[in-house]
C-alpha cells in the first residue's frame, strides 16, 4: 500500500505538528552542580555522554561511569570522565552507590542484568535522583525456566518498581523506563491524541490529568495503539551464522525477545487468546501470552514499508499506556485500548532472532553491535492509533543514519532516539527534583519533547486507510473478524 500524504490540518494544530523540520538546539545548557553516576556504558551510555555535556552545564569530572566491561574506557577517560570496571551485584551495589553519591546526585542506569528496583531503592533512601530505560532484574533471571511465566513478565517487574512509591511517597524524582520506547512513545501518544482531537473538535484545551487523557482517547474511540517500529539500517557485512547482530543492545534484545509476549488488553476485545493469561495481582491492564515475544508476530503499518509484520516484544509502555488510558475500575474498566509493541528490527536482527529461535533460544556465540559501520537506513519509531472514527494515524520519528551522525557523534539512528529521550528526561528531573517515582505517561509531554525533538529527525503524522484486514479477503480465513477489524485476532499472525 502506498504511503498516505503527510497530515496537513486545515487549522493550526497543537504544538508539535506533523512533518516538523529538523532544527539544531541552540538554547542554553542547564546548570547542574551534582554528580552523575552512569551504570553501564554500552552504545546508549557512550551515545548519551555528548548530549549530557551539551545540555547540562557541568564539568566532565562530575560524571563517573561504573560498568562491567572495559568497552568505551578510552573514550570516557579522554573526555575527563571517571571510569571503573566494577560489576554491580546483589551484595555490593548499595555500598558502591553510597560511596559515590550524595543527596541531589543522579544515577543514570543504562545497564543490563542489574536490578533496577534494587538501585531505585537505594536512590530513594539516599535522596538521589534516578532514571532508567527499562526495568531489569538481577542476572536476567526472568529467563529462569524454574520461575513461573507470570513472574518473568514486564508487568511483574513494573509492579515491584511501583511498589516503592508506597514506601517513598515523597522521594526524589525517579523516572522509570524513560528511553525511546518505553519512554518517548508515551509522549508521542499524547501528541497524536491532540492531533486527532483537534481534527474532531474534541481537544479544545490540553488535558490536565490522567482521567482527561483517558476520556479523550475514549471519545476518539481509540481501540488499538501499536508502537510500530521499523528499522532499515544496514551494513555491507551481513549477518554470519552463529552471530547476533543489532543496532542497539545485543543482550537487551535477546532478553526481551525470550520473555513472554505481553500487551495491554482493550475493552473492545471479544475473544481472549487461547494461550493468554492474566496476573493474579497488581494492575489488570495487560495480559501475557504463554510463548516468547520473538515467536509471536503482529500485522502493523509504518510509512517506511506500508503494511508490515513485527515481533510482539514485551515492553513496559504496552502496559503503562493501557493503564494510563483506562476509564473506570482497573479490573472491570469501561474503556481501555489494546496496546502492543510491534517491532521490525533491522534485517540482520530479524535473521538473528530467527536463528535464536531455531537454536532453542540459546544465545549465539558471536555478537556484533552496529554503529560506525552502518552505511544506510532509517529507524521509524512511532505510535499507530487505530479506531473506527479515523482509521489509523501514525505519528512519530523518522530518523536516518546520516542525520543522526550529523546531529550527535557516537550514535546511530536508533540510539539517538533513545539518548535524546534520556537527556530530556534527566534535565526535567533535575529541574523537578522532588516529584517521586514516575512513569513516562505521568510527565508533561511537551516539556520532555521540547529538548528531544531536534534530535528526532522528521516528526511526521500520516493518516492511512490500512486495517489488519486490508488485502486479505482472498484468504477466506474463517478466523478473521470482519465485523470489527481492530480485534487482536486480526492483527496476530497465525
Amino acid at each position: 500500500m502506498p504511503q498516505s500524504p503527510a497530515h496537513e490540518p486545515s487549522e493550526p494544530m497543537p504544538k508539535g505538528t506533523a512533518d516538523t523540520p529538523i532544527t539544531r538546539p541552540d538554547g542554553p545548557s542547564r546548570r547542574f552542580d551534582g554528580r552523575i553516576l552512569i551504570i553501564g556504558f554500552g552504545l546508549i551510555g557512550q551515545g548519551v555522554l555528548p548530549l549530557l555535556l551539551r545540555h547540562l552545564d557541568l564539568r566532565p569530572r562530575q560524571i563517573h561511569v561504573v560498568t562491567d566491561t572495559p568497552d568505551g574506557a578510552d573514550s570516557a577517560r579522554c573526555q575527563g570522565i571517571g571510569f571503573e570496571v566494577l560489576p554491580l551485584t546483589e551484595q555490593n551495589h548499595a555500598a558502591i552507590l553510597r560511596a559515590r553519591l550524595a543527596p541531589g546526585d543522579v544515577v543514570l542506569n543504562l545497564s543490563v542484568n542489574v536490578s533496577s528496583v534494587a538501585l531505585l531503592g537505594v536512590c530513594q533512601a539516599s535522596g538521589v535522583l534516578y532514571l532508567d530505560t527499562c526495568i531489569e532484574p538481577w542476572g536476567g533471571d526472568y529467563l529462569d525456566p524454574a520461575r513461573p511465566l507470570g513472574a518473568r513478565t514486564n508487568q511483574a517487574l513494573r509492579e515491584t518498581a511501583l511498589a516503592l512509591r508506597r514506601a517513598h511517597p515523597a522521594g526524589p524524582t525517579a523516572l522509570l523506563t524513560h528511553g525511546a520506547n518505553p519512554g518517548l512513545v508515551s509522549h508521542f501518544v499524547k501528541r497524536a491524541l491532540l492531533h486527532l482531537g483537534h481534527e474532531a473538535g474534541l481537544a479544545q484545551r490540553m488535558p490536565e490529568c490522567r482521567a482527561e487523557w483517558a476520556d479523550l482517547a475514549r471519545s476518539l474511540d481509540i481501540r488499538v495503539i501499536h508502537i510500530a517500529e521499523r528499522d532499515t539500517q544496514s551494513t555491507a557485512r551481513r549477518k554470519q551464522p552463529d552471530e547476533f547482530v543489532n543496532t542497539w543492545s545485543i543482550e537487551g534484545l535477546m532478553s526481551e525477545a525470550r520473555q513472554p509476549a505481553e500487551l495491554g488488553w482493550g475493552t473492545h476485545e471479544r475473544r481472549f487468546p487461547t494461550d493468554g493469561a492474566r496476573q493474579a495481582t497488581g494492575s489488570q491492564a495487560a495480559i501475557y501470552l504463554q510463548r516468547p515475544g520473538a515467536a509471536t508476530r503482529l500485522r502493523t503499518w509504518t510509512p517506511l514499508a506500508g503494511p508490515d509484520i513485527g515481533f510482539l516484544i514485551t515492553h513496559s509502555e504496552a502496559i503503562s499506556i493501557a493503564d494510563y488510558l483506562t476509564v473506570g475500575d482497573d479490573a472491570e474498566p469501561v474503556y481501555r485500548p489494546t496496546v502492543a509493541y510491534a517491532y521490525h528490527p533491522c534485517d540482520d536482527a530479524v535473521l538473528s532472532l530467527d536463528e535464536l529461535a531455531a537454536r532453542g533460544w540459546r544465545a549465539q556465540t558471536a555478537k556484533r553491535l552496529l554503529r560506525d559501520d552502518i552505511s544506510e537506513g532509517t529507524d521509524a519509531l512511532d505510535v499507530l492509533l487505530m479506531g473506527p472514527r479515523h482509521g489509523a494515524y501514525w505519528y512519530g520519528s523518522l530518523q536516518d543514519i546520516d542525520t543522526a551522525r550529523r546531529l550527535c557523534p557516537r550514535n546511530n539512528a536508533t540510539s539517538l532516539q533513545v539518548t535524546a529521550a534520556i537527556t530530556s528526561g534527566l534535565r526535567w528531573a533535575i529541574d523537578n527534583p522532588d516529584r517521586g517515582i514516575l512513569e513516562p505517561d505521568e510527565l508533561p509531554h511537551e516539556d520532555i519533547l521540547s529538548l528531544a525533538e531536534p534530535y528526532l529527525g522528521r516528526l511526521v503524522g500520516v493518516h492511512t486507510p490500512w486495517t489488519p484486514l486490508t488485502d486479505r479477503g482472498w484468504l477466506m480465513d474463517e478466523t478473521l473478524d470482519h465485523d470489527d477489524p481492530w480485534q487482536f485476532d486480526n492483527f496476530r499472525v497465525s
